[in-house]
């Protein structure tokens, strides 16, 4: 009978963890493995079964989440498919790099370094920008029915940059904007090449590369990343499955929650002002950077405690972040129904 309320409590946890991080994966397009494989590490599960079962929730996760911005129209297609294929290419390339890094025994102390000093600047950028709201903010969430040149007035001045070199061939993407395909591949490429070094899934350098770089509405670059994320995650997952590190008594619970936690991040896109995404998104970053580098530090300091000060900081970010996304969504809801009742009332 313990053993089985034991197995309940442990079932009632990964559910309740899987529905906070389905909310920030469908909200974000990141945070899967994130947060999944370093909580997993903590209690005590191998590696390769960590990992794996991240990989294998992140791919569940991604299709739930993929599936609910597709209903919103946030989804670029053909966007995602040329962003497949240039990260695929960069992470090839990225993975030379590592492992050339290896063989010369620096790879941990680079990437570590890398990762922390990468994260902190992306979140600091998006942090900054949002909070200062000038001119390089961003495309508004009706950005699909602007014409060509207000939706230009809008996206950040590199993007512009990036649109001005008209290289054919030309691609449409969603918000009425117009890109060279050469630049789509260089971005992605870019973005592939700093994924496969780092040896993470990349999200959290997609999303914002799709917005400052090529000038993606927020949403829509949400929507497109998790779309890559459901092709990258199904690879990886069932590569591993066919070893049998993916456990599913772990991934089970937390598909079961985070099939609510994602559809409810996805729809909160459509509410949440899009400098409020990019603020909670540098937040989630910075205070991911800092998580990084405190278990980074318990290594070098062989002080096994700070692995669990580490896992405190991430559930806490994803904790705070998913509670401002709720907040903001309700307030958001609560200001749209007097207006409808005003219009019926007219």
């Amino acid at each position: 009978m313990e053993v089985f309320g034991v197995a309940a409590s442990l079932l009632g946890m990964f559910a309740g963890f899987g529905l906070l991080i389905g909310l920030l994966f469908g909200f974000f397009g990141m945070g899967g493995s994130f947060l999944v494989t370093p909580a997993l590490l903590v209690m005590g599960y191998k590696t390769d079964v960590a990992v794996a079962s991240g990989l294998a929730f992140v791919f569940g996760t991604s299709v739930i989440a993929t599936l609910k911005h597709r209903d919103l129209g946030q989804v670029d297609y053909k966007l995602g498919v040329l962003m497949i294929a240039g990260t695929t290419a960069g992470i090839e390339v990225g993975k030379i790099g590592l492992h050339w890094l290896q063989d010369i025994g620096l790879a941990n102390t680079v990437v570590s370094i890398s990762y922390v000093g990468l994260l902190g600047a992306i979140g600091v950028f998006i942090t900054y920008n949002a909070i200062k709201g000038d001119d390089d903010g961003g495309v508004s969430h009706d950005a699909e029915d602007m014409d060509v040149e207000e939706a230009a007035e809008e996206i950040p001045d590199i993007a512009k940059k990036i649109q001005s070199y008209r290289v054919p061939p030309m691609m449409n993407i969603k918000g009425g904007l117009t890109v060279s395909l050469w630049m789509i591949l260089g971005v992605a490429f870019a973005t592939g090449l700093l994924s496969g070094f780092l040896g993470v899934g990349g999200g959290f350098i997609r999303m914002p590369a799709l917005f400052y770089l090529i000038g993606v509405p927020v949403p829509v670059a949400v929507g497109t990343d998790l779309f890559e994320i459901v092709f990258s995650g199904g690879i990886g997952s069932f590569l591993y499955a066919m070893d049998g590190a993916v456990d599913l008594t772990i991934v089970v619970p937390l598909l079961a929650g985070s099939a609510l936690g994602a559809r409810l991040g996805a729809a909160a896109t459509s509410l949440v002002e899009e400098e409020d995404i990019k603020v909670y998104f540098g937040v989630m970053l910075l205070l991911g950077a800092i998580a990084v580098a405190v278990r980074e530090l318990g290594g070098v300091l062989e002080m096994p405690v700070l692995d669990m000060v580490s896992l405190a900081i991430i559930i806490g970010a994803a904790l705070l972040v998913s509670g401002a996304v709720v907040v903001s969504s309700i307030r958001e809801l609560r200001t749209e129904e007097p207006s409808s009742v005003a219009q019926a009332s007219d």
